[in-house]
């Protein structure tokens, strides 16, 4: 961005950016993961629109919150101060709390993905700041890092983007009709921003996530007979 931008245009474009990145339309195959969530089902621990709402409050309260959310507050701070150390630990941590096969092919494969995406955009980070195998939340900060996007708004947008394919999973695997599924969007919204505030006020040693339903339904669906999703 130029750097005598007025500072409205600069806000305006940054949340054009983020919109941007949580968009479905994003082409890096979000769609094709349900991260966990389509075990639940077949395994008949979520079978209705209330238990579909508590396992989501669930997953946010003791996985987003506590992980990808506060990762990403450090990691658009390590881009932003080009701290290469930085990023190269908190993207090994992640691949470290993926607990089952699918769970870490989906962030290095989004990750790729979104590799591939900003290349062909020319919107890659430097080389040398690149981490080793990057996962998805490690790219998504960059792009929130490159679009000025302040870090708040950051981890909003990724909880919202993470709660829209969660619910657009349930609809085509539950099957959730759509106007339940926006009856979940305003029930979870206040959630979403409680799970933001609680992410942006937790230390290093707190951070982890602590989901063994969803971990042990992951690794279930790895040999699941019939299935829609990837995870």
């Amino acid at each position: 961005m130029p750097a005598d931008m007025p500072q409205t245009q600069v806000d305006d474009l940054a949340l054009l950016g983020l919109m941007q990145l949580v968009s479905p339309a994003l082409p890096i195959g979000a769609f094709a993961w349900s991260q966990g969530l389509e075990s639940a089902f077949e395994l008949g621990w979520v079978n209705n629109e209330q238990q579909l709402g508590d396992w989501l409050e669930g997953v946010l309260e003791d996985g987003l919150t506590r992980c990808e959310l506060p990762l990403l507050a450090r990691l658009q701070r390590a881009w932003a101060e080009q701290d290469q150390t930085a990023l190269a630990d908190w993207n090994a941590w992640l691949h470290a709390t993926r607990e089952t096969a699918e769970l870490s092919d989906e962030d290095l494969r989004l990750g790729a993905a979104l590799v591939r995406l900003l290349g062909s955009l020319e919107l890659l980070p430097p080389a040398d700041l690149m981490p080793e195998e990057p996962g998805y939340v490690t790219l998504f900060a960059w792009g929130a890092t490159l679009r000025k996007v302040p870090v708040r708004q950051t981890l909003l947008g990724f909880a919202w983007a993470w709660l829209e394919n969660q619910l657009a999973v349930a609809c085509k695997a539950m099957p959730l009709g759509h106007t339940a599924a926006q009856r979940l969007t305003e029930q979870l919204r206040p959630k979403l921003v409680e799970a933001v505030d609680a992410a942006l006020q937790m230390n290093d040693d707190e951070l982890g996530p602590i989901i063994p339903g969803l971990a042990l339904g992951s690794a279930q669906h790895e040999t699941q007979y019939s299935r829609l999703f990837r995870s």
